[in-house]
């Protein structure tokens, strides 16, 4: 097989599993202000987290769990709602949500 061949074999493989690797992307285009704010805790496992991270966090994840999400841990991910599911048949799914709409992102 030649070095041409070979990349052109390669940029294939790149080209179909593009797709595989696309993440989801939510933008917030609601008109408005967004005011956030917390406290920081220094040291231990809490470094660099915020207890207005950990709320908001909290909040998600019940409403998440409101709307029948199997759902044990979230966080803000891209602009959305990072979830970790648990699937009826045992083991875990990530899963996107907007943090707006609660609607799942794909």
């Amino acid at each position: 097989m030649t070095l041409r061949s070979l990349l052109a074999a390669s940029g294939l493989v790149l080209v179909l599993a593009g797709p595989a690797w696309a993440v989801p992307f939510c933008i917030d285009n609601r008109p408005g202000v967004t005011v956030e704010f917390g406290t920081s805790f220094g040291g231990g496992p809490w470094f660099g987290h915020s207890s207005g991270e950990a709320d908001r966090n909290e909040f998600d994840l019940m409403q998440l769990q409101q709307l029948g999400i199997n759902a044990t841990r979230v966080e803000r991910w891209n602009g959305c709602i990072r979830a970790f599911v648990r699937r009826p048949g045992g083991g875990q799914v990530m899963e996107f949500y907007d943090p707006n709409t609660l609607r799942q992102v794909y």
